[in-house]
């Protein structure tokens, strides 16, 4: 047993260090975000919406495909889970959605992300044995099958963004989307 706990703790640590680089405080560096991190915007206030996006979860892959959006650009997006699975609606860099992958597969292994559910006893374990289990991010809305629910986001300027789920085996499957930004 003791031998096992031992690379579970030096896992739990990587990836927690992997995702205080990758998930900062605040999403546009109030904390002067000096470390190279590319901008991802912040979350957006209702009164400064200038678009409402309509997205559809399904197994593996998102409608829309892909997101044009202008650079500055306040937007509410009404996301439904239409699957049969658990699904995240995520916006970030690829970089930023690859170190958030063992995050997600320490959540399943935990029993917190089920195929089709949250199971929030085992998120309130694994935040009380573990100091996390559920992360509330303005950036990412997980939901069960039939659940919808809106995320309210303000695009930077010039960053190179991807919407996704993180689900363990999803992204990979080709639950991702571009998002372009223009002037």
């Amino acid at each position: 047993m003791r031998n096992s706990i031992v690379p579970l703790a030096a896992a739990i640590a990587v990836s927690i260090s992997l995702l205080s680089a990758a998930f900062p405080a605040h999403a546009e560096g109030e904390h002067g975000n000096g470390h190279g991190m590319h901008k991802i915007g912040e979350p957006g206030k209702v009164e400064n919406v200038t678009k409402t996006i309509s997205v559809e979860m399904f197994d593996n892959y998102f409608e829309p495909e892909a997101l044009d959006l202008k650079e500055g650009e306040t937007v509410r997006f009404v996301v439904t889970n239409k699957g049969e699975f658990v699904h995240e609606f995520n916006i970030a860099t690829a970089a930023m959605h690859e170190a958030h992958a063992p995050e997600m597969e320490m959540m399943v292994e935990h029993g917190v992300l089920e195929p089709d559910r949250i199971n929030w006893e085992a998120a309130k374990m694994m935040q009380k044995t573990m100091g996390h289990g559920m992360h509330k991010e303005g950036n990412s809305i997980l939901l069960e099958p039939g659940q919808a629910g809106n995320l309210i986001w303000k695009f930077p300027d010039h960053a190179e963004l991807e919407f996704a789920c993180n689900i363990p085996g999803h992204y990979d499957s080709g639950m991702m989307g571009d998002i372009k930004l223009s002037h």
